[in-house]
């Protein structure tokens, strides 16, 4: 199996204090090695090129790091929809899933579908996954119109009630990187964010207010206008 020596590359630069490093950063899987930064697995994954079959090998091995190499490596073209649901209930940080929907589920053709899909579940990590893929594409899909992104706000303004840190984030994350995608998003998403923050939970308050403050913003504005 070539996921091998990759995983034995991997355990070779484990370190027990850069692990516990990561814990600071609410990474707690006990599975991380520690001691290869992101950085470092996308200078492996460049080496070790696109590869489906190798990608399919590192997520088994339930390693921290060999999975984030594992979204680094796999070809978005191969992904089915039963691979995204099984890795989807696997998710056990939000490392994990910002890094899976960023690199590769955002590049497949059942983004937007899994969008629809995952930002009503219940699951946190699932959950987190459909607003981080709302995040990542409105980053990457160029091809995307505005009407698909307006299509994101309601699920948006839906699930703005739930308090829990890694759902409430992503979808503050969401709505604020919708909102820098052009100037008529912008205008949109600083008005849903006053609708959220009229729900007035506490999540929501937080969600619209962080949002505001960014889509607001001088730099925000200045960097719409080139």
């Amino acid at each position: 199996m070539r996921s091998k020596s990759v995983i034995d590359e991997l355990t070779a630069r484990a370190d027990p204090a850069s692990r516990e490093g990561m814990a600071r950063y609410g990474i707690r899987p006990a599975n991380a090695l520690g001691g290869t930064s992101v950085p470092a697995l996308r200078s492996m994954a460049k080496r070790l090129g696109r590869d489906h079959e190798l990608a399919a090998e590192l997520w088994a091995s339930g390693i921290h790091e060999a999975r984030l190499l594992a979204t680094m490596v796999d070809d978005p073209a191969l992904v089915t929809d039963e691979q995204m649901e099984a890795w989807a209930t696997e998710f056990d940080s939000w490392d994990i899933v910002d890094q899976c929907c960023s690199n590769l589920f955002t590049r497949t053709a059942l983004a937007w579908t899994k969008v629809e899909q995952w930002t009503g579940r219940e699951e946190e990590f699932v959950k987190r996954a459909g607003f981080a893929l709302i995040a990542a594409l409105a980053v990457h899909d160029k091809k995307a119109t505005d009407e698909d992104f307006e299509r994101c706000f309601p699920l948006i303004a839906a699930q703005s009630d739930d308090d829990r840190n890694y759902v409430k984030k992503a979808v503050n994350w969401a709505l604020r990187q919708i909102g820098k995608r052009n100037g008529a998003l912008n205008a949109r998403a600083l008005e849903v964010a006053e609708e959220i923050r009229a729900r007035g939970t506490r999540s929501a308050k937080w969600i619209a207010s962080d949002a505001i403050r960014e889509l607001s913003a001088d730099a925000t504005k200045v960097r719409l206008t080139r």
